[in-house]
């Protein structure tokens, strides 16, 4: 969905309501950690370009990866096109993780701290992409008829993008908000969010949500967000108790 088109020397400029909200994301998350003054301008302008060039890479690198590695490998010119397709939670996250890391090895910076802090502004984040995703009428599940449904071909959907925004934003939210504000130690928000956004996304992904249409179902009942996000959330609960014993 387009906000507008312009046609300038023969080039078509298009930008659409999903990267006006990754914009928009990326300021609001930009405003609160420099209100916080953690960091200096200087290093927060450094780990924005950390986190901004890479992320929107390996986001992309993700989804190809783990969600359409067959379609690519035939259209090697269509990885390139970022307005079109998808994106990959998971390939960002492992970024994210790493940008931090580096961000944090060269200003000698507490990772755990940093982390905790970029975290804690996410659901923001997230919040806004579901809401693209409703307003897209993708990302849907069965037929279904209610006030907030979504209409698409003349038939009507229930509108899981909203049961994600409403998880990932207010639940999320609130559970990182009283987490960080009664916290003892560091790293604990940033593990809080791994876990309870695989929790919610699996409990979406098995419930009220149909798989991505290139794989269907893996096993003949499993997503590839499922068997993912399960990894991640076993992966990321030991590293919990791994941190807790430390």
């Amino acid at each position: 969905m387009t906000i507008f088109s312009l046609q300038i020397f023969g080039i078509t400029i298009a930008p659409s309501y999903y990267w006006l909200m990754y914009a928009l994301g990326f300021l609001i998350w930009y405003y609160i950690i420099d209100r916080r003054k953690i960091l200096s301008r200087n290093e927060l302008d450094d780990l924005f370009l950390y986190i901004f060039l890479w992320v929107i890479l390996w986001w992309r690198i993700g989804y190809i990866l783990f969600y359409d590695l067959v379609y690519y490998a035939h259209n090697i010119l269509d990885i390139f096109k970022i307005w079109q397709g998808w994106m990959s939670f998971h390939g960002w996250a492992i970024w994210v993780i790493l940008a931090m890391f580096l961000f944090s090895k060269k200003y000698k910076f507490s990772f755990l701290k940093l982390a905790d802090n970029i975290v804690s502004v996410l659901p923001i984040w997230l919040f806004l992409g579901r809401i693209w995703n409703y307003l897209n009428k993708e990302l849907l599940w069965f037929p279904y008829t209610w006030f907030l449904s979504v209409k698409k071909d003349g038939i009507s959907y229930f509108p899981s993008p909203l049961l994600e925004a409403f998880l990932e934003w207010i639940v999320l939210f609130m559970i990182l908000f009283f987490i960080n504000k009664y916290k003892k130690i560091d790293w604990i928000v940033a593990s809080s969010f791994l876990i309870f956004y695989a929790i919610f996304r699996i409990f979406v992904e098995m419930f009220f949500r149909s798989p991505d249409q290139q794989i269907w179902y893996i096993f003949g009942f499993l997503t590839m967000w499922e068997i993912l996000s399960s990894i991640m959330l076993i992966s990321w609960i030991s590293v919990f108790i791994y941190l807790k014993k430390k």
